[in-house]
């Protein structure tokens, strides 16, 4: 059912265990949704479409175009995005910090 599950994560180079600790289940599940066609709940299935910021139409392979929602950002911020929602709540007051004090906010 999720037909680009893998080509995202591979394009994001985020591993099953990243994307598993991002979306709530287990490697385990990551992987048989990638390989043994098991099938997430709606509710998994839209919090992976949100982590990708993509579209569930593209996520199960219903629409040939990524459609992220943010098409401006390069696949360098796509992918910056995507690792900075795998931090805990610590690392991104920390990321963010860095940003302040380097932007002079």
């Amino acid at each position: 059912m999720i037909k680009n599950l893998k080509k995202l994560r591979t394009e994001f180079k985020i591993s099953q265990q990243q994307l598993a600790n991002a979306i709530g289940v287990s490697q385990q599940s990551v992987n048989k949704y990638e390989n043994q066609d098991v099938e997430p709940d709606i509710a998994v299935l839209i919090k992976i479409a949100d982590y990708f910021s993509v579209s569930v139409d593209y996520l199960i392979g219903r629409i040939s175009s990524p459609d992220f929602a943010v098409s401006s950002l390069s696949k360098d911020e796509k992918l910056i995005i995507s690792k900075y929602k795998t931090l805990t709540k610590k690392e991104k007051e920390i990321i963010k910090l860095i940003i302040d004090n380097h932007m002079g906010d």
